[in-house]
């Protein structure tokens, strides 16, 4: 399951504020091939689609592409506004590299 900060979470809520989102729509996380570092994390605002995890936590909503759950298991979403920009930011205890950027990662072991 993947977990959301509070203030991830806040930023959630106010995104789904903004943009009028029903309560079938919100952040989609998924993996993709790509980036530097070989896999690459997807964000989209949209619709739940069929075989996604949905986790919720302090009273927002993600949904994890099923395809990536198991590369997603156990991150953690959160968000920061710092130096270096303001973002959701996905913390991986299972990659064994990351790009510079945060975008990328190689994970410890492929899963099967």
């Amino acid at each position: 399951m993947l977990h959301i900060t509070e203030s991830a979470a806040e930023q959630l809520r106010s995104l789904a504020a903004e943009r009028a989102l029903s309560d079938a729509e919100g952040l989609r996380l998924s993996i993709e091939k790509g980036g530097c570092a070989g896999l690459q994390y997807g964000m989209e605002v949209g619709g739940k689609r069929a075989g996604d995890e949905v986790c919720e936590e302090h009273g927002a909503r993600v949904f994890v592409e099923d395809a990536s759950r198991e590369h997603l298991d156990g991150c953690t979403l959160d968000y920061a506004d710092d130096l270096t920009g303001a973002g959701f930011r996905i913390v991986n205890p299972r990659a064994v590299r990351s790009c510079g950027c945060g975008t990328s990662f190689e994970p410890a072991a492929h899963p099967h």
